[in-house]
């Protein structure tokens, strides 16, 4: 269980958590903003546009990600209120793992800024290569064509016939695979690993 990251390495264990909790509260930030810009304002009358990660978190998703390693958000937004219905629903949906994707390409970038200097503790180089390896990972993740990922409402506008699987225990199925096979998870974060040492070039040698 990842709790026991907390005896073994402690310090990985916060960054872990700090990160995804930070990250999470903005990909669903960016859902509500976009929602927002899309004429919604359900995000703000349900009190969401907010930098507090227990309102798009809840309780039970941060204490999942203190013992499992795994956690989950949720943004309100009313599809019916879009200006327009199928243009704004993929806007709305892909708003967050682009804004994963983007916190990512931050990191590496404070990563080559970095480079040169020689930091330690909390924020230290790896503290911001693991930034960008999680973001880069919860960006794919997000975008696969899975019920309830962001992924399948892209999908499912651009492509209407797999509409009717979000009414069906496929989405539950999946992600039951997905988390029950280790190798998946780490197949995805080896992209992210890929994408960001292409982009560092030699420099990720030094990680």
């Amino acid at each position: 269980m990842f709790i026991e990251t907390l005896i073994t390495e402690p310090i990985l264990f916060f960054r872990i958590v700090a990160i995804v909790i930070f990250s999470i509260t903005l990909h669903e930030l960016a859902h509500g903003w976009a929602a927002m810009s899309q004429g919604d304002n359900t995000p703000q009358q349900t009190g969401h546009l907010t930098l507090n990660p227990v309102v798009h978190m809840g309780k039970e998703s941060i204490i999942f990600l203190c013992l499992m390693g795994i956690a989950w958000g949720q943004m309100p937004v009313n599809p019916s209120k879009f200006r327009s219905g199928k243009l704004g629903n993929i806007l709305v949906s892909a708003a967050g793992p682009l804004s994963n994707l983007a916190l990512g390409v931050l990191f590496i970038m404070v990563l080559k800024f970095l480079s040169n200097l020689s930091l330690s503790g909390l924020l230290s180089e790896d503290f911001f290569y693991l930034a960008a390896r999680i973001n880069l990972t919860l960006f794919l993740f997000n975008l696969l064509p899975i019920p309830p990922l962001d992924g399948f409402h892209v999908f499912s506008e651009i492509f209407p016939k797999l509409k009717p699987l979000q009414y069906t225990q496929f989405g539950l199925f999946a992600m039951m695979l997905i988390f029950i096979i280790p190798e998946f998870g780490m197949g995805l974060a080896s992209i992210a690993d890929l994408v960001i040492q292409s982009l560092l070039g030699e420099e990720s040698a030094a990680f």
